[in-house]
């Protein structure tokens, strides 16, 4: 009997199978399936030259291109874990998470090896360019011919209530299911072309890489997002579909302006929390598929998203959870709600992950009984639509970019002058949210010098767009902060 546990190495399948079938294309290159193998293989056995072997861990820091492309596939032919890292975290930000997930080489672009320096400047692993990757010998290596589903494949960083990031485990079986998942609802076309202008240390990105092994379909790489270039893909190169953020889909609508998407593009995949229905009423007009989903770091993407046949009578709804998946809403007691009953979310399925790296007592906190507690609130109507009302409690979500509050609280009360800190998101047009800052302090300081302090200590879109100075900071009767009403000290609040 077959054994169902494995899979066959998926990009040395799909080469097998559909050799001279484009698999990538970017402004100036076009690669098939055999030569991204080819490519692959290649550097895979550059990268074993330094002595990484099955059951290794390389952590990445590179920004979308062909060369991050094949270093992600190579490392499956070894069979190494990787390591996906956000390129616009500071070197501090780098270093605890190559040092939380144990990582043996750090693979960075040319252009952020001043970061990829200053990240393992303390520690024992080895860091290599892209440039002297590609340049470097090659060692002979026993091709991984079959993937564990169980087996962790990829590891990425997300924010958490603590302040310190947690490494989520994506299984080759999170991905696998997590594409069938989405096949099953949106359907493969013989022609679909998916863009990718969403980075791929995301979840969102790297899915799509995924996919496009699985279903053997092009996809469109895009080295970062530019609302005219993405609008000039999906009128001339037959780009069929998109996924974006919403602030993504509000400046490629700006810019489309009086003109039309042809009918080759069918779908327009918004994730990154709810879109405002005022967005959503837009593209209705201009007779644009968007189809909202819900997903997470946790969840390896989508486990909710709307079919296409509701787009315009579920408007505002994530839809219903993927076929693999399952979706309850529950109250704090972790009674099961019904319709149209608010409470947090909970989803379960085949491509939620196993667990957070290294951190049991977290993960035992967040799935229990094989459903994941995502902090999230919404509700299912009486046919099984998701609402999403908002994200996780204290979650802010700016541009797609998931921000913990208690991550910049932790920066802001480091500071000498800081007796005490507070942040929570405010609404805005451009990002969706952005974070606020609220500080008591103990000795006066300028503006400028706590900016300048957060700006050396963040990533930039973690930075508070804007910080006030306050007398006190709300908090329960447990001395638990009130992050909700740090928004109704406008009246005391006096801007440094």
């Amino acid at each position: 009997m077959q054994d169902v546990t494995t899979i066959p190495n998926w990009l040395a399948k799909r080469a097998f199978m559909t050799p001279d079938r484009v698999a990538i294309e970017t402004g100036d290159e076009v690669v098939t399936f055999k030569e991204l193998h080819e490519h692959a293989l290649h550097v895979a056995q550059q990268i074993s030259y330094y002595g990484i072997t099955q059951g290794d861990t390389v952590a990445v820091l590179m920004s979308n291109s062909l060369s991050m492309v094949y270093v992600i596939h190579s490392l499956k032919y070894i069979g190494a874990k990787t390591v996906l890292l956000n390129t616009r975290l500071k070197a501090h930000e780098v270093a605890y998470q190559l040092k939380d997930s144990q990582t043996n080489l750090l693979i960075c672009d040319d252009d952020l090896q001043r970061v990829g320096k200053e990240s393992v400047s303390e520690k024992t692993l080895s860091m290599v360019t892209a440039s002297e990757l590609f340049k470097s010998q090659r060692k002979e290596i026993d091709v991984i011919e079959e993937f564990s589903l169980a087996d962790a494949d990829t590891i990425m960083y997300t924010s958490g209530t603590t302040g310190q990031p947690k490494g989520v485990i994506q299984t080759y079986g999170n991905h696998w299911w997590s594409a069938m998942g989405s096949a099953l609802n949106l359907g493969i076309h013989e022609k679909d072309c998916w863009l990718i202008a969403v980075p791929l240390f995301h979840i969102s990105g790297l899915s799509i890489l995924m996919r496009s092994i699985f279903y053997g379909m092009k996809v469109m790489l895009h080295h970062q997002f530019n609302p005219k270039e993405v609008n000039e893909a999906i009128k001339e190169k037959e780009v069929t579909i998109v996924s974006v953020v919403t602030t993504m889909l509000t400046k490629m609508l700006d810019e489309l302006a009086e003109q039309q998407y042809p009918t080759t593009f069918r779908c327009m995949l918004v994730g990154g929390g709810p879109a405002p229905l005022s967005v959503l009423k837009q593209c209705v007009v201009k007779q644009i598929p968007v189809y909202q989903t819900y997903g997470m770091t946790e969840t390896a993407s989508q486990v909710v998203t709307l079919a296409p046949e509701y787009s315009l009578s579920k408007l505002g709804s994530a839809g219903k959870a993927l076929f693999p998946c399952d979706i309850r809403i529950i109250n704090e007691q972790g009674d099961v709600l019904q319709a149209n009953q608010s409470g947090e979310i909970i989803v379960k399925g085949p491509n939620v992950t196993a667990g957070y790296l290294n951190n049991e007592q977290k993960t035992r906190a967040t799935i229990k009984d094989g459903w994941l507690h995502t902090g999230d609130i919404g509700y299912l109507d009486e046919q099984g639509f998701l609402y999403v009302l908002d994200r996780r409690s204290d979650l802010i979500i700016s541009g797609g970019e998931n921000i913990y509050p208690a991550e910049i609280e932790n920066v802001l009360r480091s500071h000498p002058s800081v007796a005490d800190a507070g942040v929570t998101g405010v609404s805005d047009d451009k990002w969706g949210q952005v974070p606020y800052g609220f500080v008591t302090l103990q000795s006066n300081v300028s503006k400028e010098e706590m900016m300048s302090y957060c700006e050396s200590r963040l990533a930039k879109y973690k930075v508070p767009k804007k910080l006030f100075i306050v007398k006190e900071l709300p908090r329960n009767a447990s001395n638990k902060l009130l992050r909700r009403n740090l928004l109704s000290l406008v009246s005391e609040k006096s801007e440094n």
